[in-house]
């Protein structure tokens, strides 16, 4: 075959060998939510698992399968605790690039870590705060405890 004065072999085929990601990829599983957003609307959201993740993208199987070409917002459980108390989520900004059936890949926009909040220590909003609004230290992580009195250091 012949192209632009060129002579090709047919029987050579025109591959690339070898992962052209420029991001290492590491396979972990870890469950998930999604929302699938357009124009800071949420179109549907659902629940998953990681297959893999890189510093660019994320490889996820979820319930269905996303349109590609979409926005998504991934809540990620992260399994390890920050400072071995509280737990962490990763939170990935993101846009589908491409699916099969209900494998989904995203490339990373933006992403952060954040700790898992909750009601706990929170006052009510209705009234002014009070020593009664905190949560009892018995009940605080170790690392808010004030350290333990030195009965010899009496001042």
């Amino acid at each position: 075959m012949e192209l632009n004065g060129n002579t090709r072999h047919a029987s050579a085929p025109d591959k690339i060998a070898g992962d052209r990601r420029a991001d290492r990829r590491y396979p972990i599983e870890l469950e998930l939510k999604y929302k699938l957003v357009r124009r800071k609307r949420i179109l549907d959201t659902g629940t998953g698992h990681t297959i893999d993740l890189s510093s660019g993208g994320v490889l996820f199987e979820a319930e269905r399968s996303l349109p590609a070409g979409l926005n998504v917002e991934l809540s990620v459980t992260w399994p390890v605790l920050l400072h071995n108390v509280a737990p962490m989520r990763l939170l990935i900004v993101g846009r589908v690039v491409r699916n099969d059936r209900n494998k989904i890949a995203i490339r990373t926009v933006k992403h952060e870590f954040r700790t898992q909040g909750g009601s706990r220590g929170r006052a009510d909003a209705s009234g002014p705060k009070t020593g009664l609004d905190r949560p009892p230290l018995s009940n605080m992580p170790p690392y808010y405890q004030a350290p333990p009195r030195n009965p010899l250091n009496k001042l």
